[in-house]
């Protein structure tokens, strides 16, 4: 008996060790590049082009953060993402909750499918003709059709989200509320929306970072005062020279929002997405 418990803890041991090591093989790139954007930002310019390369420092400036924030208009491409990825995931929560419902409640699957395929269609295909009727009522250089285009990412992604959820929920809830004479609205509001907050939220969260990392559709439709922050960061590169240090800054200033906010929700995601997959299985 003792050498099965034996044999059990040591296949236990492996089986962590293995799980180790891959995490390690698999986040060490990501790990690597992340903490050498951070040392770049916090380095003078001699030091970035030093080599061999310098990975940390004798002295450590801010002066890359101070030159990204007084040489360029950087809170306002700041503002135009806010403004970008919070209507762009608002429109896609008001619009993407009630399909959502609507699609599991019918089981209208091949709707469901079809919102993959336009979340998995690049987003190049709907350049053409977007940036044409846009040019055409006079939109373009403004923030409204980058917030629109912004919806293509972000409505499938709610859509497709709350199908699951939606589908999980217990059918006797629903049954109840219509015996006691509820609409098919009423019961949503009522009953299938406040228990289907985890998947907005999960929606939510995904919508607003895969919105704010967008940089096709802010190149495209943007005008100099209109940028949004991954387009901003695009347009400091120059063809005669890379200024690394505001360039990682200005990588650091757009990542740590998002870096941030799924710090402090991740259970929320985590939970989220794996209780409408255990549900829904």
């Amino acid at each position: 008996m003792s050498a099965l418990v034996a044999n059990f803890h040591w296949r236990k041991a492996v089986g962590h060790a293995g799980l180790a090591a891959s995490l390690v093989v698999l986040l060490a790139p990501v790990v690597f590049v992340f903490f050498w954007v951070i040392s770049l930002s916090v380095k003078y310019d001699i030091d970035n082009t030093a080599y061999p390369p310098i990975f940390i420092p004798d002295e450590i400036t801010f002066e890359n953060f101070r030159r990204l924030f007084q040489d360029t208009p950087f809170f306002l491409y700041f503002w135009n993402s806010v403004q970008v990825s919070g209507g762009a995931t608002a429109a896609a929560l008001l619009l993407g909750v009630p399909a959502g419902y609507g699609i599991a409640k019918s089981k209208a699957h091949s709707m469901a499918v079809l919102m993959l395929i336009s979340r998995m269609t690049p987003g190049l295909s709907y350049l053409i003709p977007l940036f044409t009727l846009f040019q055409m009522i006079g939109l373009i250089g403004t923030v409204l059709p980058i917030a629109i285009t912004h919806i293509v990412i972000t409505l499938p992604i709610v859509v497709y989200i709350m199908i699951g959820y939606f589908e999980s929920l217990p059918v006797e809830l629903e049954e109840a509320a219509r015996i006691d004479g509820c609409t098919t609205w009423q019961t949503f509001l009522h009953v299938a929306l406040p228990l289907a907050r985890p998947g907005i939220v999960v929606g939510a969260i995904l919508s607003f970072i895969y919105s704010w990392n967008n940089f096709v559709f802010g190149a495209v439709f943007a005008g100099r005062t209109t940028r949004t922050m991954p387009v901003a960061v695009y347009n400091m590169l120059t063809f005669e020279q890379f200024a690394w240090g505001p360039l990682a800054a200005a990588a650091i200033v757009v990542m740590l929002p998002v870096l941030v906010l799924t710090i402090f929700i991740q259970k929320e995601i985590v939970g989220g997405l794996t209780a409408g997959g255990v549900k829904g299985a």
